[in-house]
């Protein structure tokens, strides 16, 4: 690979074969969590399904601490590959490896050893409780794999290769579905079945991203580099807002349930979660582009090419509203069709959500963009930035709004929190891009 693909092809070129893959395994990695419970639900049953969803915490800490760790280390990489520096580049991939080994062996040790513990902080009664503990076991066994695939594959993308996270992703999502309805469908293996579907569908893609990172010629690989202990602080500081994410979109969804739950009972819950659906497929496209933009955004920063970055972040900022519009529109004006899908049959769920619809729906006009600042100021290494941005649009705002809207209102108030808190996110990523902009 020409190294320095990233400060030479045009930009618009980059953009397609970098975001178009992160937008894809973007959705697929979205879509992977539905289904165990799809075909528990069908073939197994309601307690079957229930413990798959208590257990997606622990699932959670495991891809949360992945994600930081390979986020903070592809924007690390890249900006020491755009400054030249080779050495350093691979004492950080070498480290982040070592690093993850180490953290998701001791989520092995911890999930074999206190499975049924864990199960009970998170919150699964005598009922649930030998269902989410097997999971728990059986899951933990993969944290290793799950974790190196990871990164791995986020850092594919930094000598150039984006395309090879996309393909294992797509292979991942066979491999769960195919694993699924053989070992729970066909052998009647309940939990612990769809336990090792989920297991070896993170495994399967593994290989597929492996294989750069074990070519010793590659500019970077496992073989090269030291371990170097004060790099950790920063690639955990600088991928922290992926966590804060995860705690972001925990927040809402608890705080949203049980405003509905206060104002409008199940049915409330029912209509915030086929709205929520809707609009999780398209904020993962946005998350793709930010997340597909990284390398090119890192490198170029690192590299001194103010023009490059600047390009990089309209482009993708154009492309953020484009995709924010048509979602406004679509939600919009086709709301009532789009619900029918998830709640078609009851009226007062159709009702309350077609009606909030066109309320959510402003959030897509502003929210690309917040997305798309935040993930740059990841890229460029200024995590506080990104912190702000995220925690703002997830959690601070989201609680300031949903404790003052209703109460003014009422349940329009609790549809209006989200566009709120992505407005007022926006005017505050303006500011701190406007800033960093006046120092660059």
């Amino acid at each position: 690979m020409n190294e320095n693909i990233l400060g030479t092809e045009k930009i618009s070129k980059l953009f397609i074969k970098f975001s178009i893959p992160a937008i894809v395994a973007m959705v697929i990695a979205g879509v992977q969590t539905i289904i165990d419970g799809i075909f528990l639900g069908n073939f197994v049953g309601q307690n079957a399904l229930a413990s798959v969803n208590i257990v997606q915490p622990f699932m959670q800490v495991i891809i949360g601490f992945s994600m930081i760790i390979s986020v903070g280390a592809l924007s690390f990489i890249g900006r020491n590959l755009g400054e030249g520096k080779k050495e350093e580049s691979q004492n950080i991939f070498r480290t982040s490896v070592i690093f993850t080994t180490t953290i998701s062996v001791s989520i092995l040790l911890f999930g074999r050893l206190f499975s049924k513990e864990i199960a009970l902080l998170l919150g699964a009664n005598k009922v649930l409780l030998e269902g989410v503990s097997t999971y728990i076991r059986i899951i933990a066994i993969f944290a290793p794999i799950m974790s190196l695939m990871f990164l791995f594959g986020f850092i594919n993308r930094i000598v150039g290769k984006p395309e090879l996270y996309l393909r294992g992703m797509i292979l991942s999502v066979i491999v769960n579905i195919s694993l699924d309805f053989m070992l729970i469908k066909q052998l009647g293996l309940g939990i612990m079945g769809a336990a090792f579907a989920t297991g070896m569908a993170y495994v399967a893609p593994f290989f597929i991203v492996a294989h750069l990172m074990l070519n010793k010629n590659n500019i970077i690989n496992i073989f090269s580099g030291k371990f170097d202990k004060s790099v950790i602080i920063p690639i955990t500081y600088n991928g922290s807002s992926e966590g804060v994410i995860a705690i972001a979109t925990a927040t809402t969804a608890y705080v949203f349930n049980m405003t509905f739950m206060k104002i409008a009972g199940e049915a409330g819950i029912a209509a915030f979660t086929t709205i929520n659906y809707i609009g999780q497929f398209g904020t993962l496209i946005m998350f793709g582009i930010s997340d597909g933009i990284t390398p090119i955004l890192s490198y170029n920063y690192g590299n001194k090419n103010n023009d490059r970055l600047d390009d990089t972040l309209k482009l993708a900022s154009k492309v953020n509203l484009i995709v924010g519009v048509f979602l406004f529109l679509t939600l919009f004006l086709f709301g009532k069709q789009l619900v029918s899908l998830f709640a078609n049959g009851n009226e007062e769920i159709l009702n309350l959500a077609v009606s909030g619809s066109k309320i959510y729906a402003f959030a897509f006009l502003l929210n690309g963009f917040n997305i798309i600042n935040s993930g740059y100021f990841t890229a460029i290494g200024d995590a506080r930035a990104s912190i702000i941005i995220s925690a703002g649009r997830g959690i601070i705002f989201i609680i300031i709004g949903i404790n003052i809207l209703p109460m003014i209102i009422g349940t329009k108030g609790v549809w209006l929190t989200v566009p709120f808190a992505e407005f007022i996110t926006f005017i505050i990523g303006m500011y701190l891009l406007k800033k960093m902009m006046h120092y660059i």
